[in-house]
């Protein structure tokens, strides 16, 4: 892809997914590689056995800043699959253990996604109308690389075609342990006293000193902790009715793990805060959908989604941010058959966001420092002038598809238009100073408009 920003921003339409995925999305690549160890004959019990793995990253040559480095991109799995070994009609899995349902397209996300982070042993049973899966291991080192501690994980999910080919629905869990290890510097500790707005500007160690002064070396001691954190899913999947060819609904709630620590730096030499106590009550709740339509058959197809989030965190009532905040949106994309080869497509999204903590969004160019009742906080809980972001994107261009016909044919090869207008100032990917310094030599104005236009292409093979 290229995209050409003649508004000084940095090739993207707008932040991110939530606006749908065309535009505002990096490159990505991915390399996936299948290993037959043993291959079964076809409609048999027989034994077979296979080897995967996966490169994938989002960094090419001259399409992004990373301009193709290496570090941009990760082994995401390895994993051996054999099936009919101790019971039939069973797939065993020994590895990275993902575990995926269908996607919502539109946006490129995965709700149902099980296992992501963990290491282990899954077992899948497929009958005739439906198949169950149970899977178990460790994400601690997905979880904190550097500062592993176990995080035993469970899961298991159970889905029923109710009527094969139109009607399915299933339900997926999830469930993280870590337990608690006294003397383990990697694992999870409270440090206690901790006030939340201390927590949040980083000034922990100062305030401790503040009250306690002399008292370097006195440290309070930490008070272990384990943890539980969790996900449960449920899917429902309809289809072949009239022109709907499917439909995938998803609704999710996670409670999400906690963080282990960060370091503050006071008097010359950092300190490790830990932070269970302060992390542990982050909950988010999602509804996905995604419906696919044949509207007039081999000439015009539609993708329409939607998607509302909630996510609360019981620990912050004074800080806005992406852990207490609603989330809502919709896109349509249309794409109309010219010839078999040649088509034009067309997209619109319309978004909002809100914090739930007070003003998280700048709307004007000399806002930065605003909060409520257009009183400054210089020391900055809040950002900007208000708690609500709405956006709306429209997106035009021709599609040339060398395999023919088809909303998710591929590959596509775009040439796009795509504008956005945002309630927030410069609400996309962009260079521009948000410092109001009187000696500040880049001023520019506000902006609330911005446009693309970009070449890419897409392809699975």
């Amino acid at each position: 892809m290229t995209r050409p920003d003649l508004s000084g921003g940095s090739g993207q339409l707008g932040y991110y997914w939530l606006y749908g995925r065309l535009l505002n999305e990096s490159p990505y690549g991915e390399l996936n590689l299948r290993l037959d160890v043993l291959q079964a004959t076809p409609g048999s019990n027989d034994v077979w056995a296979e080897v995967h793995t996966r490169i994938s990253g989002t960094s090419f040559r001259s399409a992004d800043p990373g301009n193709g480095s290496f570090t941009n991109f990760r082994a995401d799995y390895l994993f051996v699959r054999t099936g009919n070994i101790l019971l039939d009609r069973v797939t065993w899995q020994v590895g990275t253990l993902e575990s995926r349902w269908n996607d919502l397209h539109i946006y490129d996300q995965r709700p149902g996604t099980l296992l992501y982070n963990t290491v282990g042993l899954s077992g899948t049973y497929t009958g005739d109308r439906y198949d169950v899966l149970v899977g178990v291991g460790d994400s601690g080192y997905s979880l904190r690389p550097q500062n592993y501690n176990t995080v035993l994980t469970g899961a298991a999910h159970f889905r029923y075609q109710l009527i094969p080919g139109q009607l399915e629905t299933g339900i997926r869990a999830q469930v993280g342990y870590e337990p608690s290890v006294r003397g383990n510097r990697n694992a999870l500790y409270a440090s206690p006293g901790i006030n939340y707005e201390d927590f949040v500007r980083r000034e922990v160690v100062q305030r401790y000193f503040e009250a306690n002064p002399g008292q370097e070396e006195l440290v309070p001691d930490l008070q272990p902790r384990s943890a539980l954190s969790y996900m449960v899913a449920g899917y429902l999947g309809f289809g072949n009715v009239g022109p709907l060819a499917w439909n995938n609904f998803y609704l999710t709630f996670e409670r999400k793990h906690p963080d282990q620590s960060y370091q503050e730096n006071f008097r010359g030499r950092p300190w490790t805060v830990y932070s269970a106590d302060q992390t542990d009550e982050r909950y988010e709740a999602n509804l996905g959908n995604e419906a696919y339509l044949k509207i007039i058959p081999d000439k015009l197809e539609a993708l329409w989604g939607v998607w509302v989030g909630y996510a609360f965190n019981e620990d912050n009532a004074i800080k806005p941010g992406e852990d207490d905040r609603f989330i809502a949106s919709t896109v349509l994309r249309l794409q109309y058959f010219v010839t078999d080869r040649v088509h034009l497509l067309a997209e619109t999204s319309i978004a909002r966001e809100k914090s739930n903590n007070g003003n998280s969004y700048r709307n004007h160019v000399d806002s930065v420092f605003t909060n409520t009742d257009g009183l400054p906080d210089a020391r900055g809980l809040e950002f900007g002038d208000s708690d609500t972001r709405n956006t709306w994107q429209g997106k035009v261009g021709v599609v040339l598809q060398p395999t023919g016909r088809g909303i998710y044919t591929r590959p596509s090869l775009r040439l796009l238009y795509g504008i956005q207008y945002s309630s927030q100032h410069a609400a996309f990917g962009n260079s521009f100073v948000e410092s109001l310094d009187q000696y500040n030599v880049y001023i520019g104005p506000e902006r609330h408009w911005h446009s693309v236009v970009a070449i890419e292409a897409e392809g699975w093979f």
